[in-house]
């Protein structure tokens, strides 16, 4: 009985502690999500690196609390959640340390991890009541494929499918979806289920989801869990695919159905989908983030083509209309938190030539235009930069044809060959017909230059203005 009070007490302690540092606003739970490949491995672990190790040539120039010498300390702290991962911190500081330095292991689920940051306050209520203040600083890694779930949650299984069906039939997903579609429009809607026939098509049907985002490079996956299961692989829950004919359907026939036939049993688990998988992350997780950061690899989609980089247009539109949008006030901070900061950033700055960066900057403002005009219209705050998690090439310049050209040098990610180049021009605007018949961008893939100490800075560009947006009001 003694151990379990003192469990209780123990709990009691925490609630009260979070309560505590929430009422003092001593509290920061980050949402970082971003696509795949967009670098959100590197980028939660050069933010951890910068901090922890600030004092070792961090170069936080921008980080107001480091720049005015308020910074003490930031150490790794027992997480928040026990029943959620734990964020690899070492395992992806260890492949930078590496004698041949490589990019870490991505994660494919949720993770989690917990600083605790040590600095002077010079301006709060904190200043009266204490020489030293903490900031917990709650760091969630999740996948933006599961971002993109959150729009179904406003659909019935008949729009989903609707709006997926007009997806697989144009190009580039047509090519390869041509032969799942036309087996889905030979099937029987309302024949008594086949348990082997539904899981090999969801098996297809997901099959496809991972070509359109590995090899085609789209951006646009639903459900974002079929590419990305984590504990629910293998489940029934993940094996249903959109019904491809609806239009040739009959819609009294298709209400009464029951979950015995093939149409009623994709219903029914698209139904247990969004409650079980979709609204559990929402409840559990999404409107509990206070901070938001979204990475975009806008990079890969322009060397890619006109159709990924479409695809990640409406990506980008499909993910902001699904925060919760309000200015956090003491009350929602404590009760019901509210995203009020959000930050958009272009990954992978140091893969083009210094003299870009505005272009890259200004093209995701283009990206997110309509998103914004809502975002300022709610009155949140919002910045858009480019920045580089890690920096992998270093900037010069090269005589080429008589004339003195920007170059980036660094070594070729493919076999490691260290080559120099001019990777083109990023357009400023959304690109129009011609910058896609020029084709004279040519983005080259690099690796990490040089091995990093488990105690020494990783090399970044505008870590600290990342920094102090998302945290300077709150180490004031």
């Amino acid at each position: 009985m003694a151990i379990i009070n003192k469990k209780k007490l123990n709990r009691l302690k925490q609630k009260a502690n979070d309560l505590l540092n929430r009422t003092l606003d001593q509290h920061v739970t980050l949402a970082v999500t971003g696509l795949s490949r967009s670098g959100k491995t590197a980028f939660i672990t050069s933010l951890v690196n910068q901090l922890v190790n600030e004092g070792s040539n961090s170069q936080l120039g921008f980080f107001n609390v480091v720049h005015q010498g308020r910074f003490i300390a930031a150490k790794r702290v027992p997480q928040k959640h026990l029943h959620i991962g734990r964020f690899e911190y070492d395992r992806a500081m260890s492949a930078f340390s590496q004698a041949e330095p490589t990019w870490p292991e991505p994660t494919h689920g949720i993770s989690e991890m917990r600083l605790a940051i040590r600095y002077k306050p010079k301006e709060s209520m904190l200043k009266y009541a204490s020489d030293t203040a903490t900031l917990y600083l709650d760091i969630t890694d999740y996948p933006g494929e599961w971002l993109l779930d959150l729009p179904m949650l406003s659909q019935t299984f008949e729009q989903w499918s609707k709006q997926t069906t007009q997806l697989l039939n144009t190009q580039p997903r047509f090519k390869s979806a041509e032969n799942f579609i036309e087996k889905v429009n030979r099937i029987d809607p309302f024949a008594t289920i086949d348990e082997q026939l539904l899981a090999d098509l969801s098996k297809e049907y997901t099959e496809l989801l991972l070509h359109f985002r590995h090899k085609l490079g789209l951006s646009v996956i639903q459900p974002g869990r079929f590419i990305l299961p984590g504990e629910l692989e293998d489940a029934p829950i993940l094996q249903f695919f959109p019904f491809t004919n609806f239009e040739q359907l009959d819609k009294n026939a298709y209400q009464n159905a029951s979950d015995d036939c093939l149409i009623g049993m994709l219903r029914a688990r698209f139904i247990e989908y969004k409650e079980r998988v979709v609204k559990a992350f929402y409840k559990e997780h999404f409107v509990n983030f206070d901070r938001q950061i979204v990475l975009a690899d806008c990079l890969t989609p322009l060397n890619n083509g006109p159709e990924s980089f479409a695809d990640l247009k409406m990506a980008m539109t499909m993910i902001m209309k699904s925060f919760s949008y309000g200015q956090s006030s003491i009350f929602s901070r404590l009760f019901a938190p509210k995203i009020d900061k959000l930050l958009f950033a272009a990954t992978k700055v140091d893969h083009v030539t210094p003299e870009q960066h505005k272009n890259l900057v200004r093209l995701l403002d283009q990206l997110v235009y309509q998103t914004q005009h809502q975002l300022n219209y709610d009155v949140i705050e919002m910045k858009t930069l480019a920045l580089a998690s890690v920096k992998t090439t270093q900037a010069g310049k090269s005589r080429y044809q008589g004339q003195e050209i920007p170059v980036l040098r660094g070594k070729r990610s493919e076999n490691g060959e260290l080559i120099t180049v001019f990777p083109g021009a990023v357009p400023s605007k959304l690109p129009e017909e011609d910058f896609w018949q020029k084709e004279t961008f040519n983005y080259i893939r690099f690796s990490p230059f040089e091995p990093i100490g488990q105690h020494e800075c990783l090399p970044h560009l505008r870590m600290d203005q990342v920094m102090q947006f998302l945290l300077g009001d709150k180490m004031k």
